[in-house]
């Protein structure tokens, strides 16, 4: 997850007056590393978020082949989920690691949301192919990312993936704003004081990947993780912990 320059203007508060979210990502994991705390604020102020994975992250784990890994990193994320308040929980069973960019996830993604109606999509950023200086952006991060854009668009439109309506998903044009996370220019955040912890807890629940992916002690690793990226991104909102979105009106 990016960490923003504190030297940058000031985020403003994301918009607050919408009732359903959906979450639209590649990976198991890919919400808690950064956007968790947010949600944990917005289920408990009544907002109803949904997720949407493209893949069930099987290829995630090295010592385990994808036909074990697949089940089990389904269950940690309805486990990770559930922690921040979010019970719907789809996949949509694109291949991990090589999740292509193109009207087969379009649909899929423009199908989740004709299903869940909601105001408000949140992704990640499909342009930074370094995150923070650091880490290079994944495959499926970019494509997802845009894919999720561009099915917003598509779900409003009776005349793009018409097979859709035939199957009962009447278009949805309802969206309001696309909220992307990981961006290099975020526009917005969210005061995330209170779904710190349940952010570290959340992350811990991909407990099995994150031993697999480091020696560090989980919880350590995991609370080096969230609480120093809320810290920064709260330098330029007030000095509040913070989750930090670049925000895209409709």
């Amino acid at each position: 997850m990016t960490e923003p320059t504190t030297s940058a203007s000031p985020l403003e508060p994301m918009p607050d007056d919408w009732r359903r979210a959906l979450a639209v990502v590649a990976h198991p994991d890919d919400l808690e590393y950064g956007c968790s705390a947010a949600i944990a604020v917005w289920t408990d102020a009544g907002h109803e978020v949904a997720y949407v994975l493209a893949t069930r992250g099987e290829a995630g784990i090295d010592t385990l082949p994808p036909a074990e890994c697949a089940p089990l990193r389904e269950r940690e994320q309805r486990a990770s989920a559930a922690v921040v308040g979010v019970t719907e929980v789809e996949f949509l069973d694109h291949p991990d690691g090589v999740v292509e960019y193109g009207t087969a996830l379009r649909r899929d993604i423009a199908a989740a949301i004709r299903r869940h109606r909601p105001e408000l999509v949140i992704t990640l950023t499909h342009r930074e192919e370094v995150w923070g200086g650091t880490y290079w952006n994944t495959p499926d991060h970019v494509a997802v990312g845009r894919a999720a854009l561009d099915a917003v668009a598509d779900a409003g439109n009776r005349w793009i993936f018409p097979e859709l309506t035939d199957q009962g998903l009447q278009p949805w044009d309802g969206v309001r704003w696309v909220a992307v996370a990981g961006s290099d220019t975020p526009t917005h955040a969210v005061d995330a004081t209170d779904g710190l912890e349940r952010a570290v807890r959340s992350l811990l629940e991909h407990r099995t990947y994150i031993e697999a992916l480091t020696d560090q002690d989980p919880e350590a690793y995991v609370r080096d993780i969230v609480l120093p990226y809320a810290r920064t991104t709260g330098e330029r909102f007030g000095g509040r912990p913070a989750v930090a979105f670049q925000v895209f009106g409709r």
